[in-house]
């Protein structure tokens, strides 16, 4: 048992070693030696857990996905007046900036997708979890008479989505905006839309 804890352990900071790399390296020009280094390893030692620098990397997107979303999630379910929930999912979504990690890694994993099934199914599980998250918001928001979209609260949360999806990419290029300023546009079209927050 002690064996398998440290494996996972050692797979884990694998995957934040990845995170750090891509970040000082890009996608496009990350290597298993760069995450090897990054993790005080021998690149030998790093193949002793993955068969190459895709397998790590599907790992990662994986390990991404779902520690973005059941950490905005958790944040989420902790509020219960949907107006704040709204808000609080708008800052959770978007890049803190452009050293976010683990969001550019997520970003730019979704050039990936158009070659990789695995990383098509990942992109997939995210959009999907992304829409369930603000769809859940907005009609609860509904059902309590505090929101009133002017669309209906699937095509709501695909916009949100969106938007998310499209500043967090230029915050993480650190060009056009930053993460303020995408909230507050995100938080100001909402209002537009039927869907104040608090």
């Amino acid at each position: 048992m002690a064996r398998h804890r440290d494996q996972a352990a050692r797979r884990s900071a694998l995957i934040e070693a990845t995170y750090a790399a891509g970040l000082e390296r890009g996608l496009r020009s990350l290597s298993l030696s760069d995450v090897a280094k990054k993790a005080g390893l021998t690149r030998g030692a790093v193949l002793y857990y993955y068969d190459d620098l895709d397998s790590l990397l599907v790992e990662a997107h994986a390990a991404g996905v779902t520690r973005f979303c059941d950490e905005r999630d958790a944040l989420v379910a902790a509020e219960p007046d949907p107006r704040a929930r709204l808000g609080i999912a708008i800052r959770a979504g978007l890049p803190s900036g452009p050293d976010d990690a683990l969001m550019r890694l997520l970003l730019e994993l979704d050039v990936l997708a158009g070659n990789s099934v695995l990383h098509e199914e990942l992109m997939r599980e995210l959009n999907r979890r992304q829409c369930a998250t603000y769809q859940g918001i907005v009609t609860a928001g509904v059902d309590e008479g505090v929101f009133s979209p002017a669309l209906g609260a699937e095509l709501v949360a695909r916009t949100f989505v969106a938007l998310e999806d499209g500043y967090g990419i230029h915050i993480v290029a650190d060009r056009v905006t930053t993460h303020e300023e995408a909230r507050r546009a995100m938080v100001a079209v909402a209002a537009q839309l039927g869907c104040p927050t608090a």
